[in-house]
């Protein structure tokens, strides 16, 4: 098949279509904990809750990488710990045909927007289960974490 482009032919191969599939999602480590019950569920003051997020990346093979979203969080009332968790949830990527100089982005990026929603559910989920009203994370901004990482380490292209 052939594509014009402003008077100019192009053959269009779709073997050269950038693709992101997503091989297999997977909780790799997870840990909730409810030091306090039942003290800890009785009403009380508004809790402090505070997430830590960071995401990790490694190559699996030429097209397969291992992402990791890593939430970490608690929640504390009167300097008394209410609730903790951990929770590193994985992905395998197939990612073909994307330009080396995008392939961080995509992998820092767009990968982890991709299994956030399903942390997020499996956080709510556990949340409620130890007797609190469901933690429902807000939206994570990963263009901003991506630019972040990429601050620290100085305009470096992270590792994978």
């Amino acid at each position: 098949m052939t594509t014009t482009n402003g008077g100019q032919s192009q053959d269009f191969n779709p073997e050269q279509v950038p693709q992101l599939n997503v091989v297999a999602q997977y909780i790799k480590d997870f840990s909730f904990e409810n030091p306090n019950a039942p003290k800890s569920l009785i009403g009380g003051e508004q809790p402090q809750i505070s997430i830590q997020i960071n995401v990790n990346a490694a190559p699996m093979s030429d097209s397969d990488i291992e992402v990791v979203l890593q939430l970490s969080g608690k929640a504390e009332t009167g300097g008394s710990l209410m609730f903790s968790f951990d929770l590193a949830f994985g992905g395998v990527f197939r990612i073909r045909n994307v330009p080396q100089e995008s392939m961080n982005a995509v992998v820092l990026i767009e990968c982890p927007r991709l299994l956030f929603p399903f942390a997020r559910e499996i956080i709510a989920t556990t949340v409620r289960n130890g007797g609190f009203p469901p933690l429902l994370l807000d939206p994570v901004d990963f263009v901003a974490l991506y630019r972040q990482k990429m601050a620290q380490l100085g305009g470096q292209a992270p590792a994978q």
